[in-house]
C-alpha cells in the first residue's frame, strides 16, 4: 500500500510541475500573439504608401514596357516557394496544415517546384512529401528578428532568379482569422500579377495634389517593387508567427484541461487509497481491542479452581 501511495504522490507532483510549464507557455503564447498582430497593423500604413507609389509608376508606360521586355527574355525555370512553419512543437496541426496545403497547391502548377522552408518542423514534412528543398531558414523569435530573415530570403531568391533557377516566387503561410483560428493562404510575389497592377494603375490619389516621379521612373519602380516584396514577406512571416502562437495557445489550453482532469483523478484515487488505509488500521485496532476484551483473565481462571489441602 505504501509503495502505491508513494507512486501516486510522485505522479501528482509531476503533473503539478507540468501544469506550471503549460501555464507559462500559455501566457507566453498569448503575449506573443499581441506583438505580432501589432506589427502587422503597424505595417499596413507603410504598405499603403508603397502601393500608392507603385500606382503612380504603373501609370507610366516606359517602366511597364521594360518589365515586359525582361519577362520575355526570362529563361524557363522552376517555381520557387517559401513555406512558413515552426521550429518548435506543441502547435497542434499548424505545420501539417500549411505543408499539406503547399504540396497540394504546388502540385496543380506545371513545371518543377523548389522550396525554401522557414521552420525545422515544416521542412521535415515538405521533404517527406518529396519536394525539392532549396534551403532552410530558422523561425525568428521576435518582431526584430523578422527583418534579417526577410533580407536573407530576398537575397537568396534574387540570386536564384538571376541565375535562371526559378522564374516565379510564391508564399505559403497560415493567416490568423480570429484569436485562436487560422487558415492557410498563398500569394504569388513574382512575376507581378497583371490584374493587381491594373488595379493599382487606376487607384485614385487620396489628395488633390497629384504626384509626379522625379528622376528615373525605372529606378523608382524597382525600388518600390523591392519595398513591396519586403512588406509582403514581413507580413507573411508576422502572420505566420501570430498563427503559430494561436495554435500553441489552443494546444496549451487543451493540455491544461487534460492535466486538471488528470490531477483530479489522481487526487481522488490518492484520497480513496489513503482512506482505505486508515480504515484498515482502525479495523485492526478495533479487532485487537475486541480480542483482548474477550480473552479470560488469568486471576479469574485460578479463582475458579478448587483448593486442595495436603
Amino acid at each position: 500500500m505504501s509503495d502505491t501511495m508513494v507512486g501516486l504522490r510522485r505522479k501528482i507532483g509531476g503533473a503539478g510541475d507540468l501544469q506550471s510549464v503549460v501555464r507559462t507557455m500559455k501566457a507566453l503564447a498569448a503575449s506573443s500573439i499581441g506583438q505580432y498582430e501589432q506589427s502587422v497593423s503597424a505595417l499596413a500604413d507603410y504598405s499603403r504608401t508603397v502601393e500608392l507609389g507603385l500606382s503612380v509608376c504603373f501609370r507610366d508606360d516606359s517602366p511597364m514596357a521594360l518589365m515586359g521586355e525582361q519577362k520575355r527574355h526570362t529563361p524557363a525555370g522552376a517555381i520557387g516557394a517559401v513555406v512558413f512553419g515552426s521550429d518548435q512543437g506543441l502547435v497542434g496541426q499548424f505545420n501539417e496544415v500549411i505543408a499539406d496545403y503547399a504540396v497540394k497547391t504546388l502540385a496543380a502548377l506545371p513545371g518543377q517546384h523548389r522550396v525554401w522552408a522557414v521552420g525545422e518542423r515544416v521542412q521535415t514534412r515538405l521533404a517527406d512529401a518529396g519536394l525539392s528543398l532549396l534551403g532552410f531558414f530558422p523561425v525568428p523569435n521576435s518582431v526584430k528578428a523578422i527583418t534579417p530573415l526577410v533580407g536573407q530570403i530576398l537575397l537568396e531568391s534574387e540570386t536564384r532568379r538571376s541565375q535562371g533557377e526559378i522564374t516565379e516566387l510564391h508564399l505559403y503561410y497560415n493567416r490568423p482569422t480570429s484569436r485562436a483560428v487560422y487558415t492557410p493562404v498563398k500569394q504569388r510575389l513574382l512575376p507581378l500579377d497583371e490584374r493587381w497592377r491594373s488595379e493599382l494603375a487606376t487607384l485614385p490619389w487620396p489628395t488633390e495634389n497629384l504626384p509626379e516621379v522625379l528622376g528615373s521612373s525605372t529606378a523608382t519602380l524597382r525600388a518600390l517593387i523591392h519595398e513591396y516584396l519586403f512588406v509582403s514577406l514581413f507580413r507573411a512571416c508576422a502572420e505566420s508567427l501570430a498563427s503559430e502562437n494561436a495554435s500553441r495557445l489552443t494546444a496549451m489550453q487543451r493540455a491544461e484541461k487534460n492535466i486538471d482532469e488528470l490531477l483530479e483523478d489522481l487526487n481522488k484515487h490518492f484520497h480513496q487509497l489513503r482512506q482505505s488505509g486508515i480504515d484498515e488500521e482502525l479495523f485492526d485496532v478495533i479487532s485487537g481491542f475486541e480480542a483482548l476484551a474477550k480473552k479470560p483473565d488469568a486471576t479469574e481462571c485460578h479463582a475458579g479452581k478448587p483448593h486442595i489441602e495436603s
